[in-house]
């Protein structure tokens, strides 16, 4: 079983995971000052299941799953599987590199409304010599995203990271509690003032998914230089993913892309929310590493694979 890898259309990954502090109060009855306090953090896991085929396993119950902690057993005490509405960035590579490609990372897009819960909010940005905001702000309203998504012209350098960064900030602000990017592009960089460091230090930090649709630029009749740069492309989209639980898609057509972009909205609808109590409450800001496993074969099990104790 995985946390989460690299999938060819056949396969969907998973989420995030995020702590949520409690405090719990008691006041005495004498109205002295004296007070009991306990904090408690709640770690909320989001998980995806897929059979062999790529299909979603849905109708599993809380004791199908089994959640580690730095490798210790934990106990589920909260566990729902519903389609709760999500707040979803999508991020669409504009750049002159993807000029030839424009066509179906659009698509790709447009697949994944089609499909998106109806509750769902949008807001678009564009990756181009510096990151584009679309007045948009985050909306339900899908025909405005893809009408937004369609007349956005390519053109110009490349700050793809620097807008992935700014989309993550851009989700602090997003109505609903699930919160996902999804960032289509061939992964190329050439304007960023953020390294992919700064952005994956601040991925692992923030409560959102990102999901990686890579426009697959390899081609065998460019320059060695030129395919090293763009395998060095893909591998960031698709390190981008596995940090945060997210799925990576390589695709070389416009039948893909729509596929992909699809599988997403697939992925994003169909969820089971794990929940629980680590046993030694932890603030230290370490890294703590999970693994959600699944008591049965044939499945593929994909979540995010830590958090930061805050």
């Amino acid at each position: 079983m995985s946390i989460s890898r690299t999938i060819c259309l056949g396969q969907i990954a998973g989420l995030f995971a995020f702590a949520f502090p409690l405090e719990l109060r008691a006041q005495p009855s004498d109205g002295s000052m004296a007070q009991l306090r306990a904090d408690v953090k709640l770690i909320l896991v989001p998980v995806t299941v897929m059979d062999r085929r790529g299909a979603m396993v849905n109708g599993l119950g809380k004791d199908s799953f089994i959640v580690l902690d730095e490798k210790v057993r934990q106990r589920i005490v909260s566990f729902s599987s519903e389609d709760a509405p999500c707040s979803v960035g999508l991020v669409l590579d504009l750049s002159g590199s993807m000029e030839r490609d424009i066509r179906p990372a659009k698509e790709a897009l447009t697949d994944f409304l089609a499909i998106a819960n109806p509750e769902d909010r949008y807001t678009v940005l564009g990756v181009g010599t510096r990151p584009l905001y679309f007045p948009i702000g985050f909306t339900s309203d899908t025909t405005l995203v893809h009408n937004t998504i369609m007349s956005a012209p390519p053109g110009g350098f490349t700050a793809l990271v620097d807008t992935i960064y700014a989309g993550l900030g851009k989700m602090r602000s997003a109505p609903h509690l699930r919160r996902a990017l999804v960032v289509v592009s061939d992964g190329m960089d050439n304007h960023s003032r953020y390294s992919p460091q700064d952005l994956f230090r601040l991925a692992a930090e923030a409560d959102v998914q990102i999901y990686t649709i890579a426009i697959d630029p390899v081609r065998h009749q460019d320059k060695a230089i030129q395919q090293i740069e763009a395998r060095r492309g893909l591998q960031f989209l698709e390190d981008l993913a596995n940090r945060t639980g997210g799925v990576h898609f390589a695709v070389q057509s416009r039948k893909e892309a729509a596929a992909a972009g699809e599988r997403i909205g697939l992925a994003i609808r169909n969820q089971y929310l794990l929940g629980y109590q680590p046993g030694r409450p932890d603030s230290s800001g370490k890294w703590h590493r999970v693994q959600v496993k699944l008591n049965r074969d044939q499945v593929q099990v994909y979540a995010r694979s830590g958090y930061y104790a805050q």
